[in-house]
């Protein structure tokens, strides 16, 4: 048992550093930062890029029309091939609410070296340059908006003088797989880009929250955007980068009035939407995933392998070390799950979860080397990510 107690005691450790030098990365209380309302309000162009999102556009487009912003905005749909009808439907919401003015595009098929979404985006871009706005909002087609959300996120950026503000957008919870999987993915990526780190000028770590972004448009003139991104599968943590590495300061946090509309009812829609882009993460890194795949079973394996063996065998320093790092990882996963006003019977199930998503992630790469890659929207995408910058 000896090698057990010392895997064991390993676990408790990481856990006990994850609890108190990871950024105190489980704590919930990280909302936009403290603004005013700024003399003169800066005009605002809003790029949403959406392929075959009929399905949800009718929650979250008139959001985005009702918008209440004191200062000059605009909406600029951007229909990237859909067979749906989505841009059709943009523009009879459109009519239908009012509202902030839209207009809508159509980018054509992207060019080698483009990821659909990133070229879309770029379509759109370069519509709202007509305007010279001095913010752009990149918002998914699948987010929903309260009324004041453009006004506070251009608050927070002004008073903050942040070049970059994002919003982590409250998933959808409904399904028991909803519940189980979907609080851990927020969890997960708080893990690995702890957001009281990413708001600090000199530190390494960058990411955003693809589905809310507001972004300065100097800065993104500065940083290249969205060009020097084109290929990237995992754009919002390579366009957090982008900007933080040009000089820009950057902040993300959770929040409470920005929602995501898309419904993930069964398992197998949550695999995709994780395993479509899980290994580029690893930049598609065979000892990288090797790794990851070692670092998950020691962290979240382990514990309750651990408490279980100790007590069958009797070996009470075994059973002692494996619950309390199991109890130290339920208590890191309750404040998620209360932002997300869950029962907490998924907390102590924490790794079930994370084996959930360790065979995700091997999923992605066996599919990678299938040569299906990453994809988005029906389209697959081989081209390696670039590497998010870490911590």
């Amino acid at each position: 048992m000896d090698a057990v107690v010392w895997i064991t005691a390993a676990s408790l450790a990481a856990w006990v550093w994850l609890l108190v030098g990871q950024g105190f990365f489980w704590r919930t209380d990280l909302r936009l930062p403290p603004r005013t309302d700024p003399a003169e309000w800066p005009s605002v162009c809003v790029v949403v890029p959406a392929r075959d999102e009929a399905a949800v556009l009718t929650e979250s487009l008139p959001s985005l029309l009702a918008q209440d912003y004191p200062g000059r905005a605009e909406v600029f749909l951007i229909d990237d091939g859909s067979t749906d009808g989505t841009g059709t439907l943009a523009r009879e919401l459109a009519l239908r609410h009012g509202g902030l003015p839209l207009t809508v595009g159509s980018p054509g098929e992207p060019p080698a070296g483009w990821t659909g979404k990133l070229w879309a985006v770029r379509h759109g871009i370069g519509l709202a340059r007509a305007r010279e706005p001095e913010f752009l909002l990149l918002t998914d087609a699948d987010i929903a908006h309260e009324p004041d959300s453009l006004r506070e996120l251009v608050a927070a950026a002004r008073t903050g003088g942040f070049d970059l503000v994002s919003q982590m957008a409250r998933l959808r919870v409904a399904s028991v797989w909803e519940r189980l999987v979907v609080p851990a993915f927020v969890y997960f990526f708080a893990q690995l880009y702890p957001f009281r780190w990413i708001a600090r000028k000199g530190s390494r770590t960058a990411a955003a929250a693809g589905g809310c972004v507001l972004l300065s448009t100097r800065a993104a003139e500065r940083a290249g955007i969205p060009d020097a991104i084109r290929h990237a599968v995992i754009d919002d943590v390579a366009l957090a980068r982008a900007v933080k590495g040009s000089g820009g300061h950057i902040w993300l946090g959770l929040a409470d009035r920005v929602d995501s509309v898309r419904p993930y009812p069964r398992l197998g829609d949550l695999w995709r939407m994780v395993s479509r882009s899980a290994y580029a993460q690893l930049r598609h890194n065979p000892l990288l995933l090797a790794g990851t795949v070692a670092g998950l079973a020691l962290v979240y394996l382990a514990p309750p392998v651990a408490l279980v063996a100790g007590l069958a065998t009797g070996h009470g320093i075994t059973a002692v070390l494996g619950g309390l790092a199991w109890l130290l990882m339920t208590a890191t996963y309750v404040p998620m799950l209360r932002y997300y006003a869950q029962p907490l019977w998924p907390a102590p199930l924490l790794p079930a979860t994370a084996f959930l998503y360790l065979l995700m992630t091997v999923d992605s790469a066996v599919q990678h080397y299938r040569g299906r890659g990453a994809a988005w929207k029906g389209r697959t995408y081989s081209r390696p990510d670039p590497a998010p910058e870490r911590q």
